[in-house]
């Protein structure tokens, strides 16, 4: 499992820098960032395009209309229907969601911004978010994208996800360690 997780990923990579390289050479980098953006969005909304790209059983043509039909409606870049395209001939569409994400994360490294997700308990308001992003992007050192969320069931406090690290003050989290330590005893 860990050589096709390798694989996976190395080819998403590969083909997410070609795709940067690509955009940034036909100066329309911020058009391409559009785009992967609503297809992230899409398949994060439409469970259907999901099954179709991952669906072994659809063939080049079929895939190829699909997408046809689907950049009639998103209004894509060429840049990016020729990739996706590309991504149909090379039988590497099944790879799209993890190419999206490799091309942002690339991205967002070229730019040195970092991918943020804050969730509170209860609705925080513009100021207290704004706040919460400087503070965040100051101790990185690195512009913030930040996500917001909220979780009742955190019961209090926020949570935040800055890449790889989770900052947890929470009541449900402090409840739960708490849990932990009486579990031991």
């Amino acid at each position: 499992m860990g050589k096709n997780k390798s694989f996976l990923t190395e080819t998403s990579v590969r083909y997410a820098l070609a795709l940067l390289e690509i955009s940034k050479e036909n100066s329309n980098l911020d058009r391409t960032k559009k785009d992967i953006e609503s297809l992230m969005q899409l398949y994060i909304e439409n469970k259907d395009f999901e099954n179709i790209i991952k669906n072994p059983t659809y063939n080049k043509n079929e895939q190829t209309l699909i997408v046809k039909k689907l950049a009639e409606k998103i209004d894509f870049s060429e840049t990016t229907l020729n990739f996706l395209f590309l991504l149909i001939e090379k039988r590497r569409i099944f790879f799209l969601s993890s190419i999206l994400k490799s091309f942002q994360n690339l991205l967002n490294k070229e730019k040195g911004e970092v991918n943020a997700v804050l969730t509170s308990a209860k609705k925080l308001n513009d100021g207290e978010i704004n706040n919460l992003s400087k503070e965040l992007s100051k101790s990185i050192n690195k512009k913030i994208m930040l996500k917001y969320e909220i979780d009742q069931n955190l019961i209090g406090g926020i949570k935040v996800q800055l890449g790889s690290l989770m900052i947890d003050t929470s009541i449900k989290n402090k409840l739960k360690k708490f849990e932990q330590i009486l579990m031991e005893k």
